[in-house]
């Protein structure tokens, strides 16, 4: 008789909260661009939240929006330009207010599915409405990385 024990491998579900960013950094809608472009530079991210003085997210801006919506980045602007452009201009203007949203026990595998489908850079994670994380692209390379 055959002493080894038989196993099998149980797949691990994982969730959204297993790899979001929970330390979010985010901005209310009348910031102005320049302080979403020094956060942006600052924590070297590509994604910033909009919240209310509740924490309740009302919006997204990435660095995309960002550069369309701003003269950021235009070698031939002098930066005074650019800092008096940007200093007008808040968070209000350019941020995208239809933003999907997943909660921390989604799957991850749908909420990739809904990044990829989409062409999404990051997904707020809420509950209710109450921003708790970001689900970014980066989240999951560092993730690969790590070879969990």
């Amino acid at each position: 008789m055959n002493a080894k024990a038989a196993t099998t491998a149980v797949p691990v579900r994982l969730t959204v909260g297993d790899l979001m960013t929970s330390d979010v950094v985010a901005v209310r809608a009348d910031d102005h661009l320049g302080l979403l472009r020094d956060l942006l530079w600052e924590h070297k991210i590509r994604h910033m939240p909009v919240v209310d003085a509740d924490g309740d997210l009302v919006g997204l801006v990435s660095q995309r929006d960002l550069l369309r919506n701003a003269l950021v980045d235009q070698s031939d602007i002098p930066e005074y330009v650019e800092d008096a452009v940007l200093g007008r201009l808040t968070a209000n203007d350019v941020m995208t207010t239809y933003v999907e949203r997943v909660s921390a026990d989604t799957d991850l595998r749908a909420a990739a599915q809904i990044m990829l489908e989409n062409k999404y850079g990051c997904l707020p994670v809420t509950i209710g409405d109450r921003l708790v994380g970001i689900l970014t692209e980066a989240d999951f390379v560092r993730f690969l990385a790590r070879g969990d």
